[in-house]
């Protein structure tokens, strides 16, 4: 675990205060000012961010990062659209869940079309405060008639008729991307959606194999991607190295998931606390960590953690890289097992 890879991201070089590449950009001051949205380390916006993008709930609390090069503010942490979200059997509490998210100040959603009933109880809420957020969601279909057909299917099930962020789902593999970037693939399908304004921004997701994402973004010119990263992810295809680096460089809007490894990185002698999950990865010049919520507990939890985050020194992340190293391989399941 090389210390020049956390300066190479652009991270915290001492007990926060030194960035490398430009000023520190986590506002320490009075608390009011934590709502202000955050610079990147090491990455300067091709345009000026939008200054209030959406309207928050009484109190947003939770901190905003640029979204790469859209002039968009995301929250930092970002409501996953699986877990208690997708269940079909209750409704009102996932409802609840995007209800409350919202009004504690996250206003980046992500779902697919493939999280059950994920989108469907997204859109009752979608209904009311469509304005509030940042919704995006997912094509698993590499044709584009099929990515049509799925878009036309989120928009019903979300209740809008935009989305602000329409992404690949799930490309794992060369062949994968080849199919999807080909003339007449999903990325056409994307492009047309954005040409008639039906979506915003295109994004490309993977979990599995950084090197593939690393060809998608260096082939296309994709507004954002999603990829994986927690104190696991050093240990085997790393995310956080040259993949985390390009995207940088590109100033592409960068969403973290699989923040805890769906629970496997909390382990007695490991990594305990969400605080120190979340910690490691927010620490990273990521633009926001998607995180699924069990209960309104969970949230109410992570949203506090997220309001009060500081960035970590690079002693602390190789500190929480070293414990989780004996179950590391638990912990990057996802990468060979799915």
């Amino acid at each position: 675990m090389n210390r020049r890879r956390f300066v190479k991201l652009g991270l915290i070089t001492t007990a926060g205060v030194s960035l490398a590449g430009c000023t520190h950009f986590f506002n320490q001051g009075a608390p009011e000012e934590k709502k202000s949205p955050e610079k990147l380390p090491g990455v300067k916006p091709h345009q000026p961010a939008a200054e209030k993008p959406v309207e928050h709930g009484p109190d947003p609390g939770i901190p905003q990062r640029e979204f790469g090069r859209t002039g968009r503010q995301v929250s930092i942490l970002g409501l996953g659209g699986a877990f208690a979200v997708a269940r079909s059997g209750s409704p009102e509490e996932a409802a609840a869940i995007v209800e409350r998210s919202i009004d504690l100040g996250v206003n980046f959603i992500d779902t697919a079309p493939t999280y059950g009933a994920s989108e469907a109880n997204i859109g009752r809420v979608m209904l009311r405060r469509r304005q509030e957020v940042f919704l995006a969601s997912k094509t698993i279909d590499r044709s584009y008639d099929g990515t049509m057909r799925l878009f036309e299917q989120s928009l019903k099930r979300l209740q809008t008729d935009h989305l602000d962020l329409l992404q690949l789902h799930g490309v794992h593999t060369a062949n994968d991307l080849k199919t999807a970037l080909r003339p007449g693939g999903a990325m056409s399908a994307l492009e047309k959606l954005k040409d008639e304004g039906l979506i915003n921004f295109t994004g490309i997701t993977s979990h599995r194999n950084p090197s593939v994402l690393l060809q998608g973004i260096n082939e296309y010119d994709f507004d954002c991607i999603m990829l994986t990263l927690n104190a696991g992810d050093p240990y085997y295809q790393p995310f956080q190295e040259d993949l985390l680096q390009a995207a940088v460089a590109k100033n592409l809007g960068i969403i973290a998931m699989k923040v805890a490894a769906y629970g496997r990185i909390f382990r007695e002698g490991g990594i305990t606390t969400m605080k120190d999950a979340m910690g490691y990865v927010l620490s990273f010049p990521v633009s926001t960590a998607v995180v699924g919520i069990s209960n309104l507990a969970e949230l109410e939890e992570n949203a506090s953690i997220a309001a009060s985050f500081k960035p970590l020194a690079a002693e602390e992340l190789h500190r929480l890289e070293r414990l989780v190293e004996p179950y590391q391989q638990e912990v990057n399941f996802f990468k060979t097992q799915w």
